[in-house]
């Protein structure tokens, strides 16, 4: 196995070479030594970086991805987090559909303003007493 170059696994993984620093800095991943100033790769790390970026769309944080690996950088993922992550995804899942379909009937809606349209009503009283959130906001990756 070759060992690959700091460029070549931002250009392959798609992230920025400094996406890769900021992950080796929370033991993410690791580099396996440097050829000049150039920090190289196993290979592997594409596959782990791509785990990596699964989770996050999922929405991990960093930190609970991190936890998803072993010591020895092997896959240790708990079913349970995953199950329980699918559940808050199919809970979120249907809260956005309910709001989107709230908002089309509200841009349709025959009555004279928005205000005066009771789903639209609906919507603002659910969102006045925290039955509409806004989704968790992931602190962008340093690139």
């Amino acid at each position: 196995m070759t060992d690959l170059d700091i460029a070549e696994v931002a250009h392959r993984a798609g992230v920025a070479a400094s996406t890769l620093r900021f992950y080796e800095e929370k033991s993410l991943i690791a580099s396996t030594g440097r050829r000049g100033l150039r920090r190289q790769y196993d290979s592997g790390v594409l596959e782990r970086l791509a785990l990596i970026a699964l989770g996050r769309t999922a929405g991990f944080s960093l930190d609970e991805i991190a936890q998803m690996f072993a010591p020895d950088g092997r896959p240790r993922i708990d079913r349970r987090v995953l199950s329980a992550k699918a559940e808050e995804l199919d809970r979120r899942i249907h809260e956005l559909t309910a709001l989107r379909d709230s908002l089309r009937h509200a841009a349709a809606c025959p009555a004279p303003s928005h205000l005066e349209c009771p789903t639209f009503r609906g919507l603002i009283d659910a969102a006045a007493s925290g039955g509409v959130t806004a989704p968790e906001r992931r602190p962008p990756e340093r690139r």
